[in-house]
């Protein structure tokens, strides 16, 4: 980067670095030779971006309504200013119109757990977000209701099916000075899909696939890996698109599998056998068998064995028991609209060492 582009670079991060994927929607990939390639957009979007070093119009969408880019060149549109910068509501146009009014919720939670050798889990947590996608006219009022334990406890509920959420983070169109007073998640919306808000909880959870592994050498010419996997979540639910990275040795050679679901595949690169599992039923129980060839001196493990890995989606349920209990939508012309809710949990980093 020469010396003269140090400044830019730095005025950039410092100053956005909440928010890069302004300058992505522009470039696609926002590098070095993207920015000195595009370097007039990149001076007209700070322009808009900030306005005497205070953040102004933030919103990617917003910003393309009136500043367009067709190979590098910059576009303007007509020079009158754009509702949306003399609205109070800067990340929603106004005018919007829709035939059928929607709003698809999805609630997505991450499992990250660590297990030790002795079965002991040493790292358990969840990171959840709630993404919307709003297909609304006009300029509508949400307010989304969770079984929030502050606010069941503020109402006089008790903690039962309610769930503390920690680390919670919005997006800007979330009125924050309402949810402090009676934790009302209300807002409105940007058009099209978003994250309303990410949440975090450090909490004892259950592994909800659990992997048992058992490794013999055999003179050694070969190695023999028995894995078995329990779903240990609700019968009603089925996990799909399971993968279980089992770790083998890096002179392995000659696989052979046998599995009791699934298909098991060898890939020398990452030294791991994968066992790919579509559909995996909660309370089920399967088993893989793999056989290696071993050199004929054997190479000494200098390094303790990688964990297990495992990779799962498992639709229509949520670890931490969090429930949209409500979605109201207000709108001044009084049109009828449907939202649509929709749980999924899903593997983070999800590990379970070996002995």
């Amino acid at each position: 980067m020469s010396y003269c582009a140090q400044p830019l670079a730095t005025v950039l991060w410092v100053s956005l670095s909440p928010d890069p994927q302004v300058f992505c929607e522009y470039f696609k990939e926002l590098e070095e030779e993207s920015i000195r390639d595009n370097f007039v957009i990149v001076y007209e979007l700070l322009d808009e971006l900030m306005d005497f070093g205070f953040p102004q119009t933030t919103d990617s969408k917003i910003l393309q309504e009136y500043i367009t880019q067709q190979s590098n060149k910059l576009e303007t549109g007509k020079s009158r200013v754009p509702p949306t910068v003399t609205n109070a509501v800067s990340w929603r146009s106004e005018g919007i119109k829709y035939k059928k009014n929607e709003v698809f919720i999805d609630v997505i939670e991450s499992v990250n757990l660590l297990v030790n050798a002795n079965g002991s889990v040493l790292l358990s947590e969840i990171v959840g977000t709630i993404k919307l996608k709003v297909f609304l006219s006009g300029m509508p009022e949400l307010r989304l209701g969770l079984n929030d334990r502050v606010l069941f406890e503020l109402t006089g509920r008790g903690k039962n099916k309610s769930v503390e959420l920690e680390d919670v983070k919005f997006h800007q169109c979330v009125r924050l000075s309402r949810f402090d007073n009676d934790r009302t998640i209300s807002f409105i919306p940007p058009d099209g899909d978003f994250e309303l808000m990410s949440y975090r909880l450090s909490t004892q959870v259950k592994p909800l696939i659990w992997i048992e592994s058992v490794i013999e050498k055999f003179s050694h010419s070969r190695v023999e890996i028995m894995v078995k996997a329990k779903g240990q979540f609700k019968k009603q639910s089925v996990a799909n698109g399971v993968e279980i990275a089992v770790p083998v040795p890096s002179d392995a050679d000659s696989p052979r599998f046998k599995t009791s679901v699934g298909s098991a595949k060898y890939v020398p690169e990452r030294n791991v056998v994968i066992w790919s599992i579509k559909s995996f039923p909660g309370g089920k129980e399967y088993l893989m068998r793999a056989h290696f060839g071993l050199p004929s001196v054997e190479k000494e493990e200098v390094e303790g064995r990688p964990p297990i890995g495992v990779k799962f989606e498992i639709p229509y349920f949520t670890v931490s028991g969090i429930q949209v209990r409500y979605m109201k939508i207000i709108e001044k012309s009084g049109y009828q609209a449907l939202p649509w809710v929709r749980y999924i949990t899903q593997s983070g980093d999800y590990q379970l060492r070996t002995s």
